[in-house]
């Protein structure tokens, strides 16, 4: 036989074309796909960086920017690689770290996985005596990855009670938190979001003097509890420095969050229930606001805009219609459509909306960090192969201010109906 190399064209072709189903199959056997990342003796996620990517039609490498390397399976992939982290289990703990996270709109925020960062800081100091976390959940929640957040142990409190404002109920759950394990330190989070507000009054309930907009955390031997903090003061013109005391409100990005590990998150439960008298406040549910007066950051509904919206008159429409926070991309923004304060993505702001919608945005890769937490996106885009109409859970491809005028006549005649039928 001839020592000739042989090419087999259609192999080639599924190679480059990332969307056939045999792609990754392929990529393994020509030994493109194999070792682009794998785990370390120290459990640490090692990637080959000439690896990453894949080769386009044209013979060009690209990068995916959509999130999702070639030949990953979506949720199943990141299931298989939350799997692959070792898991941590404490099973008695020489002390606990309590934290209690804002949880705003039922799930971990950035500021909450921070401070559990720090917890998880405080805990493993010392690897002969490790504490264990314990986070503090108040209402129903959406959250399903509690233990990739660096939890040990979770005390979920889902009573009517404790459901909505209600600062005084929550104090008298944490008052028992404290009676039944008496953690080392109390954590919240320095927010308007309600921690700043319950940990304040359950420093003053203990009698504690708590640090507020505490962002950074080191170890010190001189210290009482070994640790000192430094906390902005002066309206965040003075930084002052002194011992962690057992209650501390931290800021954003005080510590790195947990990406390395899993936790077991094991439940927890109080000795006994809560009575049904703690709180003085009635929660009268929440008032109908402007959407348009919405932080993007705590938005749940955001319809976006970007280069590919013509009708600007129509787009602000919708988005009142819809009942919609608006927001941009940077285009949009640079062009002076919309208000910098709008514009989305790593360069603007980080967004954990449920439902994200897109509307004539390609998807650069600053717009797509900046949705990545975001539970559902859908996509309206006259071109099918955008990088974000990868991304979305939905993709409309055509006219964005036809099916924006579609969309808007479809909720004004289900509102008519359900008016009639009243």
């Amino acid at each position: 036989m001839s020592d000739l190399p042989r090419r087999d064209p259609r192999q080639e072709w599924i190679a480059r074309n990332r969307l056939h189903p045999r792609h990754a199959e392929v990529l393994q056997a020509m030994g493109q796909g194999a070792a682009s990342e794998w785990w370390g003796p120290g459990g640490l996620v090692r990637r080959n960086p000439h690896a990453v990517g894949f080769v386009g039609p044209n013979g060009v490498k690209r990068i995916d920017r959509s999130g999702t390397q070639q030949g990953a399976g979506g949720s199943s992939a990141e299931t298989s690689n939350a799997e692959r982290k070792p898991l941590v289990e404490i099973d008695a703990p020489a002390f606990m770290i309590a934290v209690v996270p804002d949880m705003a709109g039922g799930r971990l925020s950035g500021h909450d996985r921070d401070l559990l960062g720090l917890a998880r800081q405080l805990a493993d100091a010392d690897p002969a005596a490790r504490g264990a976390v314990v986070a503090v959940v108040f209402g129903p929640h959406k959250e399903a990855n509690f233990g990739e957040a660096g939890i040990d142990r979770l005390l979920h409190l889902d009573s009517p009670e404790v459901t909505g404002y209600a600062p005084e109920a929550r104090l008298g759950a944490l008052i028992m938190a404290e009676e039944a394990w008496a953690p080392r330190h109390w954590l919240l989070p320095d927010s308007k979001l309600g921690g700043a507000e319950l940990g304040r009054r359950f420093a003053a309930r203990l009698g504690e003097r708590p640090t507020t907009g505490v962002w950074q955390v080191e170890a010190d031997a001189e210290a009482a509890t070994g640790w000192h903090c430094t906390a902005r003061g002066a309206a965040g013109s003075l930084d002052i420095r002194r011992p962690l005391p057992r209650i501390a409100l931290a800021l954003a990005e005080c510590a790195e969050p947990v990406s390395e590990t899993r936790h077991a998150a094991a439940e927890l439960a109080l000795p006994q229930p809560l009575p049904s008298t703690l709180s003085r406040i009635q929660d009268l549910g929440q008032v109908s606001v402007d959407p348009s007066g919405v932080a993007l950051s705590e938005a749940e509904f955001i319809l976006s805009a970007g280069n590919g919206v013509k009708d600007w008159q129509g787009f602000h429409h919708a988005a009142e219609v819809l009942g919609a926070t608006e927001g941009a991309s940077r285009v949009a923004v640079d062009d002076g459509f919309m208000a910098r304060d709008r514009q989305v993505g790593a360069t603007g702001t980080w967004v954990t909306a449920r439902v994200y919608v897109a509307v004539g945005i390609s998807g650069a890769i600053q717009h797509l960090q900046g949705i990545q937490t975001c539970d559902k996106v859908v996509a309206i885009n006259m071109d099918p192969g955008c990088d974000m109409i990868k991304r979305a859970d939905l993709a409309v491809i055509g006219d964005s201010t036809q099916i924006l005028e579609a969309l808007v006549t479809l909720v004004a005649q289900a509102r008519e109906e359900k008016r009639d039928a009243a």
